[in-house]
């Protein structure tokens, strides 16, 4: 049974919540005995452009300033996205996340200016052979993987195994996990405004009398979806095996690693922070946890998200937890450690 330690906090107090989650570090690592090395970098999500719920730069604050204070050198370290958006080249990314405060240290974009550098880690499991895993990683042993959690249109939810399967995921290795994911179109309300085939970065989408999805090179980005003005297109799950290949990226992501992991259960939206639109929660804030085991975290973040809300909120994202728990990622079962904020 895996240990998850957690801080509530139901407020908006960003810089409070900065200062939990540098307590939740020293507790974790005092507990385990965590000894950091020079260089560690912190993984975050920096949000879309046009996105206002992702966690906000000022909430890292205390936690790298902390790190320099004992020596460590502290960067930020993220992959470029699938999708075509403000985040989808390195150049690109840098400057969304400058203009969203994430100007403390030192920004790395793993993998490259396109996406596709990467390093090939083999794991050998049921759907997935070796991960396509961003260079810029490999570089280093130690990792703070630092998560919001919230839904996800095609995993569930968001987490810390999200933030190691797509966040640590070269190009390759995104469409890797998407593969056989078709959206269908619904004929009767397509209304041919061709915005779908302009967002499609893959030549998967053309028109004829409506629009039409070639499955052979849809990659399952969801883009189409999104600018739909008609909701004409959505989603299908057939075959795809999506959450079982998320947790395996997830398990290739961390081989070999040394991770501390911190979740804010905070701003829980319905989609994930990839969305480049104003968003309401859905759920109240809860707190920040953390746990050396991303799958016991993320079974406690779900668990309490659905207790606090009494509704089985991103229920569908437990199957990745079952899978990684099977192919010995972490374990579902936790004991939940919780402990005082800082005053």
């Amino acid at each position: 049974m895996s240990k998850v330690y957690c801080i509530r906090n139901s407020g908006t107090d960003y810089d409070q919540l900065g200062k939990d989650a540098l307590k939740l570090l020293k507790t974790i690592t005092a507990e385990t005995g965590h000894q950091f090395e020079q260089e560690v970098p912190i993984k975050v999500h920096f949000g879309e452009k046009g996105n206002t719920t992702f966690i906000p730069a000022k909430c890292y604050d205390e936690i790298i300033n902390y790190l320099k204070e004992i020596g460590v050198s502290p960067s930020y370290i993220e992959t470029n996205v699938l999708y075509r958006g403000s985040r989808t080249t390195s150049d690109n990314h840098i400057q969304t996340a400058k203009k969203h405060g994430f100007t403390q240290i030192p920004i790395i974009i793993a993998d490259g200016e396109l996406g596709t550098d990467y390093d090939e880690i083999e794991i050998n499991k049921e759907y997935i052979r070796k991960c396509r895993i961003g260079k810029g990683f490999g570089k280093y042993k130690q990792f703070i993987v630092m998560s919001h959690f919230k839904g996800h249109i095609e995993a569930g939810f968001g987490g810390a195994l999200k933030q190691l399967s797509m966040g640590f995921a070269a190009r390759g290795g995104k469409l890797e996990q998407h593969s056989g994911i078709a959206p269908i179109v619904t004929a009767e309300k397509c209304i041919g405004c061709d915005l779908c085939v302009g967002k499609c970065d893959f030549d998967a989408i053309y028109r004829t009398d409506t629009a039409v999805i070639d499955e052979a090179k849809c990659v399952g980005c969801a883009g189409c979806i999104a600018v739909c003005p008609k909701g004409a297109i959505r989603n299908t799950w057939g075959g795809s095996n999506f959450l079982e290949k998320l947790s395996e990226y997830a398990y290739g992501a961390s081989k070999d690693k040394d991770i501390i992991y911190i979740t804010f259960v905070h701003n829980i939206t319905k989609d994930c922070d990839c969305m480049g639109k104003a968003m309401e929660p859905i759920a109240e804030n809860i707190g920040i946890l953390t746990s050396k085991d991303p799958v016991a975290l993320d079974t406690a973040c779900l668990d309490l998200v659905q207790r606090n809300s009494k509704k089985l909120l991103f229920e569908k994202g437990r199957a990745s937890l079952q899978h990684a728990e099977k192919i010995g990622l972490g374990k579902m079962e936790y004991q939940l450690v919780e402990i005082e904020g800082t005053l």
